[in-house]
């Protein structure tokens, strides 16, 4: 009881003390200008500010000499009398978020509207403070303060500070946009792209305006430097391991390569065929060693998975390589091409196509491929035979080799060649499809087609007449003609059984390949195909024939298997010197390339107009190349990406007919505003127009992207390179370019204009096949 009188009676002479130091305080002003509030409870009111909203103010004092004993829940306020006597000193009005209810009771303090008119002229600043000791003032409700002017502050702020902060960020990060050019910039690249492009011009050798050489020769000078060889097989690291039946194996070298390309594939459909396995598993057993061939007798008891994983690192460490990595090995590819390359053709320095030497590995082949899985044995120096110049620097082999064979023929195109092991066909390196041996060959082979058109009347109607011969052979031959004319077949080669994959062409069709109807979807003498062609691409088609060809069929058929050939007496050679009878160098390819060429340059008489937009003129010429595309059948699987790409693009048509239908409304209000106003209003007249033009640009904008997706949709399955860059003349398209106003390279790409670099030059307006 004691205890509790005595600490009664010092809170209360601790409170009068206070008392007493408060009414001696009273209107005294302390150091640093600031006077000090009174304890006397005003009500709680709120003021109107300009915009009209109420707000509450918190006066906070910014005095370095407070006594430590005030509290800072024991906030003074301040009266009208003692802001007169503070005019003055500046004042901070401070958005103080940390402070807590506990800590500051409700006496805040309220300025009256005379309070600021005694203010006037002083200089205010709103501030967030951050200073304050959270020891001292802990954090609570936030007491805001809505003014218009320091919201205005507070966003021109944060703005800056994101500028600042983004600036920083792409400083650390070298994430930085590029800065943007300047239109003299733009102009400076654009003058140097052309003066770029001009050099290259001059510099290109325009082989056709030189005078040709003497039947047969192809060169007078040719050096190059040989083929470049794939690198040595380098052994499996230590930690990857082969297993058979669950143990270890440890191959030999030449094993263990073979091994590597089984491993190579697993992901691959072809390592689950039956055909591959057993070629692959024969093939592979001839590399190992007696021991080897002993332990493994069963392909299914080897375990590749170790090898298949090491294999499947290093194809994602290829394509997680860093910008340096990548840059590191453009480079050296780039001193490859440099070293082997080019090559001097009477003195001009040319591409070479195809100058690597293919790496060893499995044969896949096209199609269901007899010999697939085979080993394609690595080619060494002794198996390759070089092509050079009597007076040219002989290309050095690899170290310790020699070379199989040097020649010095000017009458062939090839500078190296050597035989496979799989089909034992000759294989060979030749010049890019840019040089003049390949320009050349292109030329002379439209050149004879064009050739063709001038008689190509007299041997129809020689064919038809043999479609009557007494000889048997002779009728064969007059239906294949009248096939490889009206169907642009190929003519078919002479091959061994079993050793290619079951493809035909003309002459070599089987009477299973064909179904005669006499009348078939309301057509008479319909011949129904259906074989394998080129490439084991299917060829498909039912095709209204004349009746004698019909009658003729009907006769190779008889008494046959549906193994057995249709055209048993015929040889494609034999096809081939009866054409080149009736016209030197003609053969059946070249019936191919007119009857592609012809049709490209009707359908486009037919399709195109001049008054076309831009996009509907190259809509249709991708539709005249796409009737020779199936007139060739040159078709292609869809892509995987096909459905994604097309609705993508249906996305965006969407998104551009919405806008467009935004701009019209917009021009249609805009039309009414000027009318009401009439027509002296300029501005109005002016944004008619504006909204006009924007219209006429979402109009284009759309109906290009709905062209764009009509020729996706028509080029699904159709492959138009094929014919464009092998069968068709490149001067018609030139021709037909110049005729519409359209620069070539809308048809031909950078590689393309090169390969008819040619054509382009030398071709006139009027050109006609």
């Amino acid at each position: 009881m004691g205890s509790e009188r005595v600490d009664t009676e010092g809170k209360a002479r601790n409170k009068e003390a206070k008392m007493k130091r408060r009414k001696s305080d009273h209107g005294s002003t302390r150091a640093g200008g600031d006077a000090i509030k009174n304890n006397k409870k005003t009500p709680k009111t709120r003021e109107k500010t300009d915009l009209g909203e109420s707000h509450k103010k918190v006066m906070v004092f910014k005095s370095e000499n407070l006594d430590s004993t005030i509290s800072a829940s024991e906030s003074v306020k301040e009266t009208d009398d003692d802001f007169s006597a503070r005019k003055g000193p500046k004042i901070r009005r401070v958005k103080d978020e940390s402070m807590d209810s506990d800590a500051i009771p409700t006496e805040s303090v309220k300025e009256t509207d005379n309070d600021v008119s005694a203010r006037k002229g002083l200089k205010r600043k709103w501030v967030q403070d951050e200073s304050m000791d959270s020891s001292v003032i802990p954090t609570s409700k936030k007491i805001k303060h809505k003014l218009g002017e320091s919201s205005d502050e507070e966003r021109k702020t944060k703005k800056s500070n994101k500028k600042m902060q983004k600036k920083v960020k792409c400083e650390d990060s070298n994430e930085c946009k590029k800065p943007k050019r300047t239109k003299g910039e733009i102009e400076e690249a654009r003058q140097l792209k052309i003066k770029k492009k001009e050099e290259e011009e001059q510099s290109r050798w325009r082989w056709w305006e030189e005078e040709k050489y003497e039947d047969g020769v192809k060169w007078r000078f040719l050096e190059h430097s040989g083929p470049y060889f794939p690198p040595e097989y380098q052994p499996l690291p230590d930690n990857v391991h082969f297993y058979y039946d669950g143990k270890k194996v440890k191959l030999s070298l030449a094993a263990e390569e073979v091994a590597l390309f089984f491993a190579q594939m697993l992901d691959h459909e072809y390592t689950t065929k039956k055909v591959f396995r057993e070629n692959f598993f024969k093939d592979w057993r001839k590399e190992m060693t007696d021991a080897e061939r002993s332990l493994i007798q069963d392909l299914g008891k080897c375990d590749f998975g170790e090898i298949h994983a090491m294999h499947k690192a290093k194809v994602e460490a290829r394509k997680n390589m860093t910008k340096e990595e990548k840059q590191a090995l453009k480079e050296a590819n780039q001193k490859i091409v440099d070293e082997f390359g080019y090559c001097l053709l009477d003195h001009h320095r040319e591409r070479i196509g195809n100058f690597k030497i293919e790496p060893p590995g499995l044969f896949r082949g096209r199609g269901e491929h007899p010999k697939q899985g085979m080993l394609k044995k690595r080619i060494q120096p002794e198996d390759i035979i070089i092509n050079c110049s009597k007076e040219a620097c002989i290309p050095v082999p690899p170290a310790g080799h020699r070379w199989k064979e040097v020649r010095h023929d000017n009458t062939v195109t090839w500078l190296v060649s050597w035989t496979e092991n799989i089909q034992g066909s000759i294989k060979y390196i030749m010049l890019n499809a840019n040089s003049k041996l390949k320009g050349e060959k292109d030329w002379e082979k439209y050149e004879v087609a064009r050739k063709l058109k001038s008689c190509v009347d007299n041997i129809r109607s020689q064919y038809r007449s043999d479609l009557k011969s007494r000889q048997m052979s002779t009728r064969q031959r007059a239906v294949a003609l009248y096939f490889i004319d009206k169907l642009a077949l190929r003519a078919g080669n002479e091959k061994e059984e079993g050793e290619t994959a079951d493809t035909v062409g003309c002459c070599s069709l089987r009477v299973e390949h064909i179904t005669l109807h006499e009348q078939m979807d309301g057509k008479e003498y319909v011949v129904e195909f259906d074989f394998l062609g080129k490439d084991s691409i299917r060829y498909y088609n039912k095709v209204p024939v004349i009746k004698k060809v019909f009658k003729n069929l009907k006769l190779f058929l008889e008494n046959k298997q549906p193994g057995d050939e249709l055209f048993d007496r015929l040889y494609t050679s034999m096809l081939n010197k009866h054409l080149s009878s009736l016209m030197p160098g003609l053969t059946a390819k070249v019936f191919r390339t007119y009857n592609a060429s012809i049709t490209l340059q009707e359908q486009l008489k037919e399709l195109t107009n001049k008054s076309d937009s831009v996009a509907e003129k190259l809509l249709s010429y991708n539709r005249a190349n796409r009737a020779v595309a199936i007139l060739c059948n040159h078709q292609r699987a869809p892509p995987k990406t096909f459905d994604q790409s097309m609705a993508t693009l249906q996305s965006k048509i969407d998104a551009r007919k919405e806008q467009l239908a935004l701009a019209k409304s917009g021009l249609k209000q805009a039309k009414k505003e000027a009318k009401a106003k009439g027509s002296s209003e300029f501005k109005l007249q002016t944004l008619v127009e504006r909204k006009k033009a924007a219209v006429k640009r979402c109009e284009e904008q759309l109906l290009k992207m709905e062209i764009q997706a009509t020729d996706r949709e028509e080029n699904k399955q159709i492959a138009l390179g094929t014919s464009k860059l092998n069968y068709l003349d490149p001067r018609i398209s030139v021709a037909w370019c110049k005729n519409m106003g359209l620069p070539v390279d809308k048809i031909y790409n950078k590689s393309q204009r090169d390969k008819f670099a040619w054509a382009i030059d030398m071709t006139e307006v009027d050109f006609e096949f």
